[in-house]
């Protein structure tokens, strides 16, 4: 059994026998020698995933007094306001004009 400097190891891709001290490990655990060695492509790594973050931090409830109050506007009127003998109502969802 050689020892040290004078050990030889067979290439697992090859079968060749190159000194164990210039052997090397590839990334799947194979040991070869140096001209048989090929990093990992980095192609096979995973790849980072970076989401956008869609949650606000500390959100906080809508307190704006004027949102909702309730107006439309059209080509003609306002609502709740009369425009040439028309009067515009409204109901969520449905325009009535009298």
């Amino acid at each position: 059994m050689a020892t040290g400097k004078h050990a030889y190891g067979i290439c697992d891709i090859s079968g060749f026998r190159y000194k164990l001290k210039d052997m090397k490990k590839t990334w799947n655990g194979l040991k070869v020698g140096p001209d048989q060695f090929d990093p990992k492509h980095p192609q096979l790594e995973p790849s980072t995933h970076v989401s956008d973050s869609e949650a606000l931090h500390d959100p906080r409830p809508d307190t704006d007094v004027e949102a909702g109050d309730g107006r439309v506007f059209t080509s003609t009127a306002i609502v709740g306001r009369s425009f040439q003998g028309f009067t515009i109502t409204s109901a969520l969802g449905t325009v009535t004009i009298t």
